[in-house]
């Protein structure tokens, strides 16, 4: 991790998991998510609705919990402590 990237996470990780995982996760990535799983890739047994909670919440929250850890393993062996 360089110094950049060390110093934009912990701004970033000043701010907590829940504002991470929602921002990058759900939206940033579940909502495109969603947006092609419903309308170019539809599911034939699930409704619009469902089709949103399992690829929007589930995917996207998923995904930055994912991230969230991954980052914070990058920074705590560069030195970042707690």
């Amino acid at each position: 991790m360089q110094t950049r990237e060390f110093d934009r996470w912990a701004r970033i990780r000043e701010q907590g998991v829940l504002r991470y995982v929602l921002l990058n996760g759900v939206l940033f990535y579940g909502l495109p998510m969603f947006l092609i799983m419903t309308f170019v890739i539809p599911h034939p047994r699930l409704t619009v609705m469902q089709s949103a909670f399992l690829w929007g919440a589930l995917a996207g929250a998923g995904y930055g919990i994912a991230m969230w850890v991954v980052q914070e393993r990058r920074f705590r062996k560069v030195g970042g402590g707690s």
